[in-house]
């Protein structure tokens, strides 16, 4: 029949897609490459930078291959080439092209470090980092992170006038909420005492009434004693 034979294909294509995503999950949550938050760093003239690159497998890693790259508008070039054996051993350098580079990567209580230094900044550095890797254990799985180098002559001190003035308001309103809900209380604890007194004054009035009127339990309702 026509309709079962479209149910059967459509669920024949839903099969494929879920089967799909059962291979493409463990892909898309193993290699992770990072440089951090910072997406952008700044540098003065002649000195040196840490340029940060971690790694991370869920299904482990052996004989790893990574790289760094630099690009510019008219440059491409890779810096330093390695491998990192397993996750016991450091990463080692194979290739490097400059001098000034230096692999500051350890496998240490599994960081996966694979970050590079580099010394004697020059205004011609300035441009982007990538660092790639590639894992064999992943089928060559390969992920990479870029970071903006900017070589500045100095570094512009950042005026932070604004930001105390409006911490110094943010911190001026939260304390008059403070002030005003501890009067609140302050004001809600003597009207609750007042308001205490006034009814003891109430009670003991209305005693005092009742013996002045002779209502039972009052000195009206005493006898006079007998005389003999």
């Amino acid at each position: 029949m026509p309709g079962a034979r479209d149910q059967g294909a459509a669920r024949a294509r839903w099969l494929g897609i879920g089967l799909l995503g059962l291979f493409l999950l463990p892909v898309s949550l193993s290699l992770e490459v990072s440089v951090g938050k910072a997406t952008t760093i700044y540098a003065v003239n002649g000195t040196e930078i840490l340029l940060p690159c971690t790694f991370s497998s869920c299904f482990g890693f052996e004989n790893l291959h990574f790289w760094w790259s630099y690009n510019s508008s008219d440059t491409y070039k890779i810096l330093i080439d390695g491998t990192v054996k397993n996750e016991k051993l450091d990463p080692k350098v194979k290739l490097k092209d400059d001098d000034r580079i230096t692999l500051e990567g350890s496998t240490k209580e599994k960081m996966n470090n694979i970050s590079i230094s580099l010394k004697n900044l020059e205004f011609s550095d300035t441009g982007k980092y990538t660092c790639h890797v590639k894992n064999p254990k992943e089928n060559d799985f390969q992920h990479q992170a870029t970071i903006f180098l900017q070589v500045v002559d100095k570094l512009e001190e950042v005026d932070n006038t604004v930001t105390l003035i409006i911490l110094g308001v943010v911190g001026g309103v939260i304390g008059l909420l403070i002030f005003i809900l501890l009067v609140k209380k302050f004001i809600a604890f003597i009207i609750k005492k007042t308001q205490e007194k006034k009814k003891e004054c109430l009670v003991s009035s209305s005693g005092n009434d009742n013996t002045e009127n002779g209502l039972p339990g009052s000195k009206a309702e005493e006898k006079a004693p007998t005389k003999v």
